[in-house]
């Protein structure tokens, strides 16, 4: 067997890590947090609390207040999660969000009503443009422009939080 010296295996010790393993750091254009605010309809991304871009929203065609059924065209508000990405999505691309998560399943039973469920990050589909820039339209949702999904579809992964708020 071969002696390895000890500067070869003092130099494989610092660098092993930086081979075989893809630190968070090295993906400098992946966002940590992505932030709504309904008012201003503005979602945000973010890295290690920086803002990197921000973009112009759509919102439920009832956006005042937090989803409270289903069908009450409201986008909810509080903190959730990207579940995953669905690139067969009638509007483009599309984020599935976390919706209703522990606290809205709570309060619909108090209430004796239906959640809803299937709350996205879209983009536009075949929907027209000016609809778009003009009115708040989905059921719930947030959207996009289809140009727009497509960018945050590529830099957001599964698993990012997501503050929706007021």
């Amino acid at each position: 067997m071969k002696k390895i010296s000890k500067r070869i295996f003092f130099l494989f010790s610092i660098l092993y890590p930086f081979i075989f393993f893809k630190p968070a750091w090295s993906q400098p254009n992946k966002p940590t947090l992505l932030v709504i605010w309904k008012k201003k309809r503005v979602l945000a991304l973010y890295k290690n609390n920086k803002i990197m871009k921000a973009y112009r929203i759509r919102l439920g065609f009832n956006p005042r207040g937090h989803k409270q059924m289903e069908g009450d065209g409201r986008t909810p508000e509080g903190k959730y999660y990207i579940t995953h990405k669905n690139p067969n999505s009638n509007f483009y691309l599309s984020l599935g969000i976390n919706f209703p998560n522990q606290s809205d399943k709570k309060r619909a039973l108090k209430k004796g009503l239906n959640p809803g469920s299937d709350i996205f990050i879209h983009g536009l589909g075949k929907k027209n443009v000016l609809l778009h820039y003009l009115f708040d339209w989905t059921e719930g949702c947030i959207a996009v422009t289809n140009k727009e999904i497509k960018e945050i579809y590529g830099l957001v992964d599964p698993g990012t939080v997501l503050y929706i708020y007021a």
